[in-house]
């Protein structure tokens, strides 16, 4: 990937594979996570790429503002993060490799703010939507801060609301494969030798 002059990174080259392509999941084991990650395009490309998540849908999630639009929640003050919906297998995928996942993509110390781009919408946080997911989520999270000597800025509480995001930002990679992209996918080759 090449690096504009402000750090973001631009594809130039094809996505790497997606493992999950093709593979069939069972809907009723299916749990879903929503993570927070900065810019939701480079997110969902790379959280889609983790081999074990079924499907992924970029949108809105924990704001005052009932079905915000894209603009709204980059200019007004709706109090939406952009977030990742993420249906997972939890056989093929414990949630604590899917975090630990994540957790390589973000900067976990940094507040309102990954890669270049800076405002609440691009904060970080994990949402749950089941007790047992948030204490285990509470137990990553002890794993990650405890490499820090400094405080997580990155939220996990219960997800209040989601709203999807606009068609034109959903597999926005994949239909944009030389669009703008905060996250390293190269950190998806890490995990295949775990």
């Amino acid at each position: 990937m090449e690096k504009s002059e402000d750090g973001a990174q631009s594809a130039n080259r094809k996505l790497p594979v997606n493992p999950n392509g093709g593979k069939t999941f069972d809907e009723g084991e299916l749990r879903e996570i929503y993570l927070a990650g900065g810019c939701f395009w480079g997110t969902e490309a790379f959280i889609a790429r983790v081999p074990g998540v079924a499907t992924t849908t970029v949108g809105y999630a924990n704001g005052k503002t009932e079905s915000p639009t894209y603009e709204q929640v980059c200019h007004e003050d709706t109090g939406h993060a952009e977030t990742v919906h993420v249906l997972y297998d939890p056989r093929k995928l414990p949630l604590k490799k899917l975090l630990d996942a994540f957790f390589t993509i973000i900067d976990p110390l940094s507040k309102n703010k990954q890669g270049p781009d800076v405002g609440t919408q691009y904060r970080t946080g994990v949402y749950t939507t089941a007790p047992d997911d948030l204490s285990a989520s509470e137990r990553v999270f002890a794993e990650q801060a405890a490499k820090w000597d400094r405080p997580l800025a990155v939220e996990l509480k219960p997800l209040e609301n989601f709203y999807p995001a606009e068609e034109y930002h959903q597999d926005y990679l994949e239909k944009n494969p030389n669009g703008y992209c905060h996250v390293n996918l190269g950190k998806l080759d890490e995990l295949d030798s775990e």
